[in-house]
């Protein structure tokens, strides 16, 4: 059965209000994208990481249902929150990995669209999230771009929904901000 995007908005609202029967509406409407936005972060990873993308979809998942707060303005929405939820996910995940291995020297990473997250490079993950972070503080709407971007696989279109800008902007922002996280990451010690 085919649903209209809306319906998963109706939805998030319906269970933050406290409908539990939302929940078993919502899932079969979002899971499918759920776990191919895991998959996405997992083809990053190493094959042998510790984290399943099915294991990293129930984790997100939980959280989100447990988001009172959120006030959802569209699937879009939905869908980057699960995102910026799941790299959390991973980043915590790799700062764990990082502190058992505190000491081994680890090699600064470059930033592109072919980059590869390992269990044995934790520091990789984290180092990128840093950044992010640093560009979130002087540019915000561009780290959301790339997080919707980079991490969900959001297409242009997609985004543009989600922020309320047009696709030209997007890509702009996408050029402007990926540059700028390729030089925080190559100065990096």
């Amino acid at each position: 059965m085919e649903h209209a995007p809306g319906d998963v908005t109706q939805l998030l609202n319906q269970l933050k209000r406290g409908n539990r029967h939302a929940e078993e509406q919502l899932i079969p409407l979002v899971y499918d994208e759920l776990r191919r936005i895991a998959a996405n972060y997992m083809r990053r990873e190493d094959r042998d990481h510790s984290l399943q993308p099915t294991v990293l979809v129930h984790e997100a998942y939980l959280r989100l249902t447990r988001m009172q707060d959120i006030d959802w303005q569209c699937r879009s929405h939905f869908y980057a929150v699960s995102s910026r939820l799941m790299r959390r996910i991973l980043v915590d995940h790799a700062r764990h990995q990082h502190a058992q291995k505190r000491g081994e020297g680890l090699d600064p990473v470059s930033f592109d669209e072919a980059i590869i997250f390992s269990p044995q490079r934790p520091a990789d993950v984290i180092a990128l999230d840093e950044a992010l972070k640093d560009l979130a503080e002087i540019a915000p709407r561009q780290a959301r771009v790339v997080e919707m971007r980079f991490f969900t696989g959001m297409t242009e279109e997609e985004i543009g929904e989600a922020l309320d800008i047009h696709p030209r902007t997007v890509k702009r922002d996408w050029r402007i901000a990926r540059n700028w996280l390729y030089q925080a990451l190559r100065a990096k010690p």
